[in-house]
């Protein structure tokens, strides 16, 4: 509906009269002697009211009763309010302002001035109006944008999962590991990142991250699939050239990552290069491909390579029985198993015990 009414709250007939006459070419007019005849009219036709001129001094309800009456109503903020007086002070000008009228008009009324300030303050309101509704639609708009990017990026975020899972059991059935192992690394990488996460707000690791870690962490050992099964599945010892050649894994899988795989996430892509390059890197910069050492290494890296550890000892392999869980623990703790930052294994003592509830929630088949 449109704004087109003036309402006049004044008790003079005589000014009220003038007024009427400055605008009822260009407004419709409503006319209240008193500040209870006018809220009345307010309440009646708001939708319809463009402005109101408000006399200070009136019976039954004066200037300042109706703004008080009306302050908690959000009505100052969509219509605009002009004050009339006969005397002009700054403490009246001051409460006025506090109240939210927009200007003052004095008595005697000057035509022009009386006009001008009348349709600079509904002239700004209308614009101020329309560029709140503009706004709102452009809210809108961007909300129901960002609905569709949220649920485009859910569907390539699942792709992304599904694409993982494939990659990661292909990997498990070609090196004959154990069934849930993939599942046990991306559990552990998350539950020993959170820690991290707890304990070290300087490696800024947040809930996301660490999710995308996971995931990522599911790909650590995808470089495997390049080598012989002659070498993957020996049973004894290796000889320098075989050790030298499985080695590899992390730079092939690296390449395997960088070039062959499409991953929609830059974030999970980012991680997941870098985890298969760097999981066999140690703290001292004794470990491969790149020996690099304390935190040139990721976190995310260093995280991997511990979890790897961790599930390497627990887990039987065709060279090797099973550790239980305390006695992989502790040689990790120990130094057994290759140096890990002190505050890695900080964080891993934090989460021992979470650690083997998920190895019971996600044990192979014995």
């Amino acid at each position: 509906m449109k704004r087109d009414t003036i309402l006049i709250f004044e008790d003079n007939p005589i000014d009220r009269a003038i007024l009427v006459e400055l605008f009822q070419d260009d407004y419709k007019i409503l006319e209240a002697a008193n500040g209870k005849e006018g809220i009345a009219l307010l309440n009646k036709y708001y939708a319809q009211i463009a402005l109101v001129l408000l006399d200070n001094l009136m019976p039954v309800m004066d200037g300042f009763a109706v703004l008080e009456h009306l302050k908690d109503k959000n009505i100052m903020s969509k219509i605009p309010f002009v004050m009339i007086t006969g005397e002009y002070t700054s403490e009246l000008e001051r409460r006025g302002y506090e109240y939210g009228i927009v200007s003052y008009l004095k008595k005697p009324y000057q035509s022009d001035v009386v006009k001008q300030v009348v349709y600079n303050a509904a002239s700004w309101f209308q614009y101020k109006m329309q560029l709140e509704l503009m706004v709102k639609k452009q809210n809108i708009n961007i909300q129901k944008q960002n609905s569709i990017l949220r649920q485009q990026a859910k569907k390539l975020s699942q792709v992304n999962e599904i694409l993982i899972d494939s990659l990661s059991n292909i990997v498990e059935f070609r090196n004959m590991e154990p069934k849930q192992h993939i599942r046990r690394i991306r559990e552990y990488s998350m539950c020993l990142g959170e820690s991290v996460m707890k304990l070290y707000p300087e490696y800024e690791l947040t809930p996301e991250k660490i999710q995308q870690i996971g995931w990522a962490s599911s790909l650590h050992d995808i470089g495997k699939i390049v080598i012989p099964d002659t070498i993957i599945l020996k049973p004894g010892k290796l000889t320098p050239d075989e050790f030298e050649l499985i080695k590899s894994h992390t730079t092939k899988g690296a390449e395997i990552i960088q070039q062959r795989l499409q991953l929609n996430d830059r974030a999970i892509y980012d991680y997941a290069y870098d985890i298969a390059r760097h999981h066999h890197e140690k703290y001292d910069g004794k470990g491969y491909p790149d020996g690099l050492k304390g935190d040139e290494i990721s976190i995310a890296a260093q995280i991997v390579s511990l979890v790897d550890v961790y599930d390497a000892l627990i887990s039987r392999r065709v060279y090797k029985a099973a550790y239980e869980p305390d006695k992989a623990y502790q040689m990790i703790i120990n130094g057994h198993s290759g140096a890990f930052s002190p505050k890695l294994l900080k964080a891993f003592t934090e989460v021992k015990a979470d650690f083997e509830h998920l190895l019971e929630m996600y044990h192979d088949e014995r």
